[in-house]
């Protein structure tokens, strides 16, 4: 199987409608486990599926996801803030 294959076989696990809308509610807060299982396992396949690494997927992909959360969260303040200053007349 190529490794394109096992990419999008890898986002197909999983991968409701509910599940999706589920991750974007909580884009402000910490990452569930659900979600850092997801992208380890996005990233055992990008590494071509090799053993051993586990516990360095796991940690880089709760690194990856804690910096997106900490991104959305800024951002959604800017946008908060944009919006009062719009509503204000600023």
């Amino acid at each position: 199987m190529k490794l394109k294959a096992k990419r999008n076989e890898a986002s197909k696990l999983g991968a409701s409608p509910n599940q999706r809308h589920a991750e974007d509610t909580s884009a402000n807060h910490a990452p569930s486990h659900e979600e850092i299982r997801r992208r380890a396992y996005e990233i055992y396949f990008e590494r071509d599926g090799l053993p051993g690494n586990a516990l360095d997927d796991w940690l880089r992909a709760e690194r990856e996801l804690q910096k997106v959360a900490v991104f959305k969260r800024a951002w959604n303040r800017l946008e908060q803030r944009d919006r009062s200053d719009s509503a204000d007349g600023n």
